[in-house]
């Protein structure tokens, strides 16, 4: 396997940040919020926006787990595909969450528009099984008035999905994280919480007294909160990334093999690649031999780029057997949000805004999808 320069290092990690201070000592808030990804900032914000204090923590750093470490996709809807939504949870509900999530598109784009890319994205089809289910997709789309087309051009034959794009994850939430911050809201990294409550969150060092916690994490999510054991489980996702290259060209992110892999190719050329979930490995941290081999087979033989590997990371994501986030009260005042099955940057951003209004007891309609 060739050997990266940067191992277990994202590719979007390509800009200074100045690391926040752990917490130390005991502050008070009226909401404190677990987790500086983007479902975190998101809540934070809102929290901001209805005058609320607010204080984040993370164990790590701003978007240092799945939040900064994805694929950068920003896709409608849930992980399930759209007929399979249908198939579960009902047609006006699927819809009804499908709406949620492109509307969530634009609120993130309208966010952050520097950083966001709409070209829309593709769903290849990888077999004759797989192009039936595209059809089966499609129709079910189609008779609800969502955005969908059938694709057939250089990366094979699928679905184009007009609405969707792309953004460097990592840069995102630490622009989120100096936008909360200029807002009043105090962030602390390297500040993992040891145990909470409702009034109450624990650090190594320090303590938050608050009136309402959120704990806004993806992967190992039912470790701080053993309450959802049996409803997420973490899994390990995988990535490499190229130097640039000029030759291919990929114009919209695609996914393909039932959305098993994904990739996008940035504006520089580079190309970011990740999957095989499910050739082994799970809720590890490091990069895998055997799924990396896979990765970069599929690299030079099904995408056909042969640029230099630069780097290989892994986060740990949080699925569910339903395909249904969590959004749930776990404890008296303790909101957890999370379990995302790889969809958590707009999933994630809208079920962020939606624990804020929960934590504050004020009405959320929306919630009752979930």
């Amino acid at each position: 396997m060739e050997t990266s320069a940067h191992p277990n290092q994202p590719l979007w990690d390509d800009h200074p940040w100045t690391p926040l201070p752990p917490l130390e000592g005991e502050v008070t808030a009226e909401v404190c919020v677990v987790g500086l990804g983007g479902s975190g900032l998101s809540c934070l914000l809102t929290l901001l926006e209805h005058g609320v204090s607010a204080v984040g923590l993370d164990a790590l750093a701003v978007g240092g787990g799945a939040a900064g470490r994805n694929g950068g996709f920003l896709l409608a809807g849930l992980a399930p595909f759209y007929h399979d939504a249908v198939a579960r949870f009902g047609r006006e509900r699927a819809k009804a969450l499908y709406t949620l999530t492109l509307t969530e598109l634009d609120h993130i784009e309208a966010l952050t528009p520097e950083l966001v890319h709409r070209p829309g994205s593709l769903r290849i089809a990888l077999s004759p099984e797989e192009e039936h289910d595209c059809e089966r997709q499609y129709a079910a789309m189609r008779a609800d008035a969502l955005p969908v087309a059938r694709y057939r051009g250089p990366e094979g034959r699928g679905l184009l999905f007009s609405t969707d794009g792309v953004v460097n994850p990592l840069a995102r939430c630490r622009a989120l994280a100096r936008r909360a911050q200029a807002q009043g809201a105090a962030l602390f990294e390297r500040s993992p919480a040891l145990g909470l409550s409702g009034t109450l969150v624990r650090t190594p060092k320090g303590r938050v007294r608050c009136n309402g916690v959120v704990v806004a994490i993806d992967g190992r999510l039912e470790r701080l909160l053993p309450e959802l054991a049996g409803t997420v489980r973490t899994a390990r996702l995988q990535m490499l990334a190229t130097a640039p290259t000029h030759e291919v060209h990929f114009p919209r992110p695609v996914y393909a093999r039932w959305g098993y892999e994904y990739w996008q190719q940035r504006p520089d050329g580079r190309v970011a690649l990740g999957g095989f979930r499910d050739a082994g490995g799970e809720a590890e941290w490091e990069p895998s031999p055997t799924v990396q081999a896979r990765l970069e087979r599929f690299l030079r033989e099904q995408l056909g780029v042969r640029a230099p590997i630069t780097h290989r990371w892994a986060a740990p994501v949080g699925y569910t057997t339903s395909g249904l986030p969590v959004l749930r009260e776990v404890r008296p005042r303790v909101w957890a949000i999370g379990g995302y099955s790889g969809t958590g940057n707009v999933i994630g951003a809208l079920l962020g805004r939606l624990a804020a209004r929960l934590a504050l007891a004020q009405p959320a309609p929306e919630a009752a999808l979930f």
